[in-house]
């Protein structure tokens, strides 16, 4: 597949400014110092006013159907959430029960995690990591969880967190562009 790559991150927060849009974004860039990508960012207090109002995706307005589009048409997904009532955001969910079963089998998804402090870090095997498996999404073992404390206001403060952030875009850079199937609708038949 010839570069530039498509990324796209999706940040599940309700608030702007965010620290989880923050930290998805510095992750963002992280894979784009490696490796020659486009990205686009999708925040979900940008679209969730069209998103809230919809029970199927065809109710949707046009700019967040295309926002959908190209969650489905990445190369690779940086996706994250602040944590809410110990999982994600109910948006954040909302916009992935609209993407296609089969949209993101073997793309490779980057996750991520913001809170208020260490013990919500398990957010990511616990609710991020069981969604994309349902699309049969390839997660990377190396997600990136960052709290209150690794930020000085809306910037990442934090040594080890952006030591973990430039390891885990090492480590995703390898796999984008790599889908293992190459037309996900052939799965519809199984």
């Amino acid at each position: 597949m010839p570069a530039p790559y498509s990324v796209v991150v999706v940040s599940g927060s309700l608030h702007e400014p965010s620290k989880t849009t923050a930290l998805l974004r510095a992750i963002a860039d992280a894979v784009a110092a490696r490796i020659e990508v486009d990205v686009r960012v999708i925040e979900i207090t940008r679209i969730g006013p069209g998103l809230a109002g919809a029970l199927r995706r065809d109710d949707l307005p046009a700019d967040v159907e295309a926002q959908l589009r190209a969650v489905e048409e990445a190369d690779l997904l940086i996706v994250g959430s602040p944590v809410y009532r110990a999982s994600f955001t109910g948006l954040f969910k909302h916009l992935f029960d609209f993407i296609g079963q089969y949209a993101l089998v073997g793309k490779p998804v980057l996750l991520a995690a913001t809170g208020g402090g260490e013990r919500h870090a398990l957010i990511i095997e616990h609710q991020l990591r069981p969604l994309f498996a349902f699309f049969q999404a390839l997660t990377l073992p190396l997600g990136v969880y960052a709290s209150n404390t690794d930020f000085d206001g809306y910037e990442i403060s934090s040594a080890p967190i952006l030591s973990r952030i430039n390891l885990a875009a090492e480590r995703a850079v390898p796999l984008i562009g790599f889908s293992s199937v190459a037309d996900p609708r052939a799965l519809a038949a199984f």
